[in-house]
């Protein structure tokens, strides 16, 4: 029996605290990311530092990235300790030098080193931005591991009339 086990067991059976539940397509995703993040950072730490793999690297960050990101998503209050891990992971990577860069609401200029997946029409959009961050970009002191992938949203024809018609009224 595990400590926490133990700990539960020598309560009174009315302040016992039944385990989490995981449940649902979110949590599922979850699990695999963090399940990802253990076997990345497992093959990191069987390296020695210095030649560490650069893509090993970056696969890492992503899931660790991703991870994060389906916790958010949660809000249910369940996973506290799961976000705490995952925090302190992203900072012993960060201590590493190892820098994640989120895209998601910026806006687009056609010269960023980023792979456009997609080029969505957006009503609400005035100028090019980023809807959405498939994969991030990933650094390792100032270095590029891993290109972002984004879906970019484009105003619409109406939205672009709209605008060149506010600007010479």
């Amino acid at each position: 029996m595990t400590w926490a086990g133990f700990r539960q067991w020598r309560q009174h059976k009315a302040f016992r605290i039944a385990a989490p539940s995981w449940s649902g397509a979110a949590y599922d995703d979850l699990d695999r990311s963090l399940a990802d993040l253990d076997r990345s950072l497992a093959d990191l730490q069987a390296q020695p530092a210095e030649d560490a793999d650069d893509d090993s690297l970056a696969e890492a960050a992503t899931n660790l990235w991703r991870a994060r990101r389906k916790l958010a998503q949660g809000n249910d209050g369940q996973g506290r300790q799961a976000a705490r891990y995952l925090r302190a992971c992203a900072d012993a990577l960060a201590a590493a030098g190892l820098t994640v860069q989120d895209h998601d609401g910026e806006r687009f200029d056609a010269g960023r080193a980023v792979d456009v997946l997609l080029y969505s029409d957006d009503p609400e959009a005035t100028v090019e931005t980023v809807a959405e961050t498939v994969r991030p970009a990933v650094y390792h002191h100032d270095r590029q591991l891993q290109t972002a992938q984004v879906i970019v949203a484009v105003p619409t024809d109406s939205a672009k009339r709209d605008d060149s018609e506010d600007s010479h009224a």
